[in-house]
């Protein structure tokens, strides 16, 4: 465990469901203080029991409200289903001014998840900015990773590209992509998150077409700094 990370809380709103607790496992086993958030304080005590559980002594895991954890956090992580995605950042707003949000959302409209279907912001990333204000930098990042990669301690084929509102923002939050063991990469401003939450339809078509759970992404031909 890295314990030079203890120093720095991360929330994770809406982290009961499977993509959350496999980034707050993530995180947990690196060290950094995790608070779990949720619509009701007991999902989400549920959730960090279960990743305590899963980790042992020595992790730091809470559950609470997602305000709650807002509030008690450095930086949040947003990993909402698409349709409670204006509502909870409504919810936490107060409590996100002067901090980062990682926006993992991705717009999906079923049934038709496998075709892309962006919001008229642009893409959810953007559409945060919008209901945040420029109190808030928002990145975006986490799209195209299977939630099945993250609850567990396998090495993860797949890498993990970056936007945001600030090249400081993105940098953070590539700190917090190596924290899970991944790879992650600068992919420019918060506009180019439309293409990379779009291209999480096109990897669940490729998944459903070849019957695959894994399909992913790998940067080629670039130095990795």
């Amino acid at each position: 465990m890295n314990n030079t990370n203890l120093l720095l809380s991360i929330a994770v709103l809406g982290g009961t469901g499977k993509e959350g607790k496999g980034l707050a496992y993530r995180w947990a086993r690196a060290g950094y203080h995790v608070r779990i958030g949720s619509r009701t304080a007991e999902k989400a005590i549920a959730a960090a029991n279960e990743i305590k559980e899963m980790l042992g002594d020595g992790v730091s895991v809470e559950g609470m409200s997602n305000l709650e954890a807002a509030h008690n956090s450095d930086i949040a992580v947003l990993t909402v289903p698409y349709s409670a995605h204006r509502d909870t950042l409504e919810s936490v707003k107060d409590e996100l001014k002067g901090k980062i949000l990682v926006d993992v959302t991705v717009p999906l409209v079923p049934p038709k998840v496998a075709t892309v279907q962006m919001p008229a912001a642009g893409s959810a990333a953007q559409e945060a900015k919008q209901i945040l204000g420029d109190d808030v930098q928002v990145c975006a990042a986490f799209q195209n990773i299977g939630h099945d990669h993250l609850l567990g301690d396998s090495e993860v084929e797949c890498d993990v590209l970056v936007t945001g509102s600030s090249k400081d923002a993105r940098a953070e939050t590539i700190k917090l992509v190596e924290a899970t063991g991944l790879r992650g990469w600068d992919a420019g401003p918060i506009e180019n998150s439309m293409v990379i939450e779009g291209l999480t339809s096109i990897l669940i078509g490729i998944n459903k077409k070849y019957g695959s759970t894994h399909a992913g992404i790998k940067i080629t031909g670039a130095q990795h700094q």
